[in-house]
């Protein structure tokens, strides 16, 4: 794995932004011998502070299985120019064989957990921490995990906020409509301050 490029940390007070406007994610995970990536098309935060995010993976699913064999994993957050890797890794299961070889992805090492993380095509990242849930576990496929580093690509997140223009249409954020259709976060406006 490679040290990390051209991505900028965030700070963790803005890693919930990462996600709240609902894109698809994939989601890394390693048990230190094996590893794995999946797509995931419902997450959202939970908490500000510390920084939590719940998403949705199948308890049956071989990411599932490293997620809880290592108690880490990853979310990162693909744009427009992954979006044939995302319905990929999504479409077939880990178990069948290394996706990574697979797909011909080079992940690089995350800097606290050492998680493999994607960034080519990727708009942003974070690494966190499984937070069992014993009451949830073997009921529910919602996982719920605490963002220890995350960072993103300073084209398209800068000061906090997502910035969509025209010079980043490639890394748009991807929101799954199913049957492997995908809409684009773009076209951004900001809203105008009504006096009450």
């Amino acid at each position: 794995m490679d040290t990390l490029s051209r991505f900028k940390p965030v700070a963790l007070e803005h890693a919930s932004r990462l996600i709240n406007h609902g894109p698809t994610v994939l989601i890394t995970s390693s048990d230190g011998m094996r590893h794995n990536v999946m797509a995931a098309a419902w997450s959202m935060p939970v908490e500000f502070t510390p920084p939590r995010i719940a998403v949705v993976i199948d308890k049956k699913t071989f990411t599932r299985e490293l997620i809880h064999a290592s108690g880490t994993f990853g979310i990162c957050v693909p744009g427009a120019a992954a979006m044939d890797l995302t319905f990929a890794v999504g479409s077939v299961s880990g178990r069948d064989g290394d996706k990574f070889a697979q797909f011909d992805i080079d992940p690089v090492k995350g800097p606290v957990l050492g998680l493999p993380l994607l960034e080519q095509g990727i708009a942003a990242w974070m690494e966190c921490k499984l937070i069992p849930e014993k009451h949830t576990e073997d009921a529910y496929d919602t996982c719920f995990c605490e963002v220890v580093s995350a960072a993103a690509d300073p084209r398209v997140f800068s000061g906090g906020h997502w910035v969509f223009d025209d010079s980043n249409r490639d890394l748009h954020t991807i929101h799954h409509l199913g049957a492997g259709n995908f809409a684009l976060a773009s076209d951004a406006v900001k809203a105008k301050t009504l006096a009450g």
